[in-house]
């Protein structure tokens, strides 16, 4: 049953909102986006100014320096007095520099620099001839220089062209300042103007999207309606495949078991009347040629080996010590058998009772025997530990090994393995575990109810993969 989609027709996504919802975004971002850069090129703009003003202070508070190091030296004569006059030539010539390269691009402002430059000089000349006087012992010269006031005259005209550079940027960072505030307005209303558009658009939007959520709520309902029923049929036909399942392994137990007393009885007769004769006929041939004995023997091996090979056969059909001696005594067999034929040893742990019912001992024997049958071909482990208890209610049986973990491909041999064993214990109610870790092992554990009433109240449970 296939549903249509309510949101295909929703107002808000028609083409139209769609178009309308990228040009208010586009809007607001093209807004922010000029705002920032209008806002962050003034914001520059004003560092530069800043540091321009700060260089035209910087060459009027050297320049006053080194007046105050001359005057200091010719009042003392002490050499310490002109060590702010060494200093100053540089910082007022890096000042100087900035200030040519922040007014590079206005030539009457340049100008104006150059100028300072060259008051500067004049002024630096000044003092410099001054003081070589003093050192020659002029001192009537370098007082009548003094007393010229051609320094004066070039420190006064060096501030007045000072002022007009600072007047000039503060003029313009109120400028700039202007424009911010002028941005950032132009930015307010912006925003209040998309921000009342967004609030109109979603006032629409909650409109449209009231009835599309009922739409959706009642398309909802009805796939609910048919999740449910298909969750219904599902779990019937898991049941259906469960109880096959069931059925089928217990008509496969039952044709083992046949199997297995038709090898004992027909077979054995057989094998055992061969060797009965071949008795018969050691004793008749009381000197037999050395080729018949040798023959005699060769035949006698082989019905030994026929006679082992059937008893094998029945073991591993319908084991013996499973059904004449119990659950316990069948896992202690074939843990002992596992030990002789791979050296690993196995430490069995067995504390449950007896286990009554007989496919509860067989399905608990088959996880065992698969679980012995993939450690020997794929684990490579050097140790195996297998325990048997119960909680009263459920009995559980745990194999753990610490080889190489199970990490094969979900089609190996092993995979299957023990896929067929979670079938067989899960169709009689229980639970099948496998929990492995490449190079750190592998842990089997199989729960079962104890008793068969409950394991038919639980009923069979579907597999899990």
């Amino acid at each position: 049953m296939s549903f249509a989609q309510p949101w295909r027709n929703a107002q808000w996504g028609t083409p139209l909102a769609t178009v309308l919802a990228m040009l208010l975004a586009l809007a607001v971002f093209a807004g922010s986006e000029w705002t920032y850069q209008r806002a962050l090129d003034s914001l520059f703009s004003m560092g530069g100014r800043d540091n321009a003003r700060t260089a035209v202070q910087t060459v009027m508070r050297r320049l006053l320096d080194v007046e105050t190091a001359q005057r200091g030296y010719l009042l003392t004569g002490r050499a310490q007095y002109l060590a702010p006059y060494t200093a100053a030539e540089t910082d007022m010539a890096h000042a100087i520099s900035r200030l040519r390269e922040h007014h590079r691009s206005d030539p009457e402002l340049l100008g104006l620099v150059d100028a300072l430059e060259q008051r500067v000089l004049e002024k630096a000349s000044e003092v410099s001839e001054t003081i070589s006087l003093y050192n020659e012992g002029l001192h009537d010269s370098w007082k009548g220089l003094l007393l010229t006031d051609i320094g004066r005259e070039k420190m006064e005209s060096a501030r007045r062209i000072a002022d007009v550079l600072l007047l000039t940027e503060e003029r313009r960072v109120a400028g700039e300042r202007a424009d911010i505030l002028r941005i950032l307005g132009a930015g307010r209303v912006g925003v209040h103007a998309l921000t009342l558009l967004s609030l109109l658009a979603y006032i629409f939007f909650l409109r449209k999207n009231a009835a599309l959520q009922a739409s959706q709520l009642d398309h909802a309902r009805q796939l609910q309606t048919e999740r449910d029923l298909l969750e219904q049929q599902v779990r019937l036909r898991t049941g259906e495949l469960a109880r096959l399942n069931l059925s089928l392994q217990e008509l496969r137990d039952d044709e083992r078991s046949g199997l297995a007393r038709a090898l004992h009885d027909e077979l054995g007769a057989l094998l055992t009347a061969a060797k009965l004769d071949l008795t018969r006929l050691h004793h008749a041939l009381t000197t037999p040629t050395a080729d018949v004995a040798t023959r005699l023997q060769h035949l006698g091996a082989t019905l030994d080996q026929g006679i082992d090979m059937k008893r094998r056969l029945m073991e591993s059909l319908m084991p013996v010590a499973l059904h004449h001696l119990g659950l316990q005594a069948a896992i202690e067999q074939r843990a002992l058998e596992f030990e002789e034929r791979t050296g690993v040893p196995v430490a069995l742990q067995l504390q449950a009772g007896a286990v009554a019912d007989e496919a509860a001992r067989q399905a608990l024997f088959s996880v065992v025997q698969g679980a012995l049958s993939n450690i020997e071909q794929h684990a490579h482990a050097t140790r195996v530990d297998v325990s048997l208890t119960s909680t009263g209610t459920e009995f559980v049986l745990t194999l753990a090994d610490n080889g190489q973990g199970f990490a094969g491909p979900a089609g190996s041999a092993s995979a299957l393995g023990l896929k067929n064993l979670r079938h067989r214990i899960e169709s009689l109610g229980g639970r099948f575990a496998v929990t492995s870790v490449p190079g750190e092992g592998t842990r089997v554990q199989a729960r079962l109810p104890a008793s068969s009433a409950e394991r038919q109240a639980l009923g069979p449970r579907a597999t899990t993969p």
